[in-house]
């Protein structure tokens, strides 16, 4: 009597030899990735050699004269304050930017919101506009109701920064799962316990993206700080731009055009980071346990022959 076949199951093993990627294409992924590296740090090289620089004249190729006067010269233009005052506009306008897209997407993505298409077109209106013209139509605005210029800055940046919230934030409810929400409720969870338990944790590196843009949009502004705050605010674009225009500041122009860098390079990483665990969290979340195979249990229980079928 022939023995019963079994239906052939892929192994762990085999599934990892199939997905592993062969060598000549992990060759070119680091290859490439390497290329990139390179590509973004190779400008920064300028920066490094002039900043540790106290002499550089032509035609060397390398300064003549080594030192730290460049940091010496940053910190007497302001480098120190005007970094904390970037960090705490930046933080100020994530903080405040990052609900208001979160809500606005939210609202546009489960349909809650009348004329969705208006309303969408509203919010990105401040990418498709000239900066210059619309913060100078704004400031006269913001003029004439008295509104503070640190306050109008912040009120103006969170506009801006807006668009690239709400759009973060609307992809990833896009891919989000509302009966998650529904199953906690209806095990008894209240509506803040679903917010801090279900909700939140689901959308963490979303926030975490909308809110590294925000800041980036803060950080790096120079034209609403200078129009609106009037001078009252003088943050780290400020003073770069001001000691780059004179001359002999090359040095410590350097300096804190590096120092710019530090703040977003970190929370790059750390938004990354956070992409990398949740995604980690997911899977684990969502591998399911291998069934048992009825099939196979039924037919080796039960063999048949030939003769019993007919």
């Amino acid at each position: 009597m022939p023995s019963p076949t079994l239906p052939m199951q892929s192994t762990p093993t085999m599934q990892s030899t199939l997905t592993t990627p062969r060598g000549a294409g992990r060759v070119i992924r680091v290859a490439l990735t390497m290329l990139l590296v390179a590509w973004f740090a190779l400008p920064f090289l300028p920066l490094v050699l002039w900043a540790s620089a106290d002499a550089w004249s032509f035609p060397s190729p390398l300064p003549t004269a080594w030192g730290v006067q460049g940091l010496e010269e940053a910190l007497g233009f302001g480098l120190v304050p005007g970094f904390a005052r970037s960090v705490l506009l930046g933080s100020v306008v994530a903080a405040v930017a990052t609900p208001l897209g979160a809500l606005a997407a939210r609202a546009l993505t489960f349909g809650t919101v009348p004329f969705p298409r208006t309303v969408s077109a509203l919010l990105l209106a401040p990418i498709a506009l000239p900066p210059f013209a619309a913060v100078l139509g704004v400031n006269v605005l913001l003029l004439r109701a008295y509104v503070p210029p640190i306050v109008g800055v912040v009120l103006v940046l969170v506009v801006l920064a807006l668009p690239y919230t709400t759009f973060v934030m609307r992809a990833a409810y896009g891919a989000y799962d509302l009966s998650y929400e529904e199953e906690a409720r209806l095990l008894g969870a209240t509506p803040s316990q679903v917010l801090r338990r279900v909700h939140l944790p689901m959308i963490a590196p979303a926030l975490a993206r909308a809110a590294f843009l925000a800041f980036l949009v803060a950080w790096s502004d120079y034209i609403v700080t200078v129009i609106v705050g009037g001078g009252e605010l003088v943050t780290l674009p400020l003073i770069v731009a001001g000691a780059a225009a004179g001359l002999g500041n090359d040095a410590a122009v350097a300096v804190m055009s590096l120092g710019a860098v530090i703040p977003p390079v970190l929370l790059l990483v750390a938004v990354l980071t956070l992409r990398g665990s949740g995604r980690a969290a997911g899977g684990r979340r969502r591998r399911p346990s291998a069934p048992p195979n009825t099939t196979s249990a039924a037919s080796s229980s039960h063999p048949t022959t030939p003769g019993a079928s007919a």
